[in-house]
């Protein structure tokens, strides 16, 4: 003898899909009773919704290729002086300050010729 089953575990059919002609009539009667405001709402929300989506498109296009970074570590031995460390640190830092002079120079000349040209 069959076992009664559930009536809610039985397969539910599906509703009949309709044709694309009654999706356009119904999309059509319901825009035609919009008012104006839901127009321009809509039109504002497509009109966002593209740029946001551009922004992020033209975003991801404009990421240049990394390239390989090479990072030197300088390696000391553990019995150095504490006069090498410091001779060592005081040719850093004037090589460090040279570069920032430089730069500086440099900044200076764009200056001048920007003046120069009224911007």
């Amino acid at each position: 003898m069959r076992e009664p089953v559930a009536h809610y575990l039985r397969p539910m059919p599906l509703p009949r899909p309709s044709p694309p002609r009654v999706l356009a009539e119904d999309l059509r009667i319901f825009w035609r009773t919009r008012p104006r405001s839901h127009w321009i709402a809509a039109l504002l929300a497509g009109a966002m919704t593209t740029a946001i989506v551009l922004a992020f498109y033209v975003d991801s296009q404009s990421i240049p290729d990394t390239r390989e970074q090479v990072i030197f570590i300088d390696s000391w031995p553990a019995n150095r002086t504490d006069a090498e460390i410091r001779t060592k640190q005081q040719a850093d830092l004037n090589e460090r300050n040279r570069a920032e002079a430089e730069h500086r120079r440099q900044l200076q000349r764009l200056d001048q010729n920007l003046n120069r040209l009224g911007i």
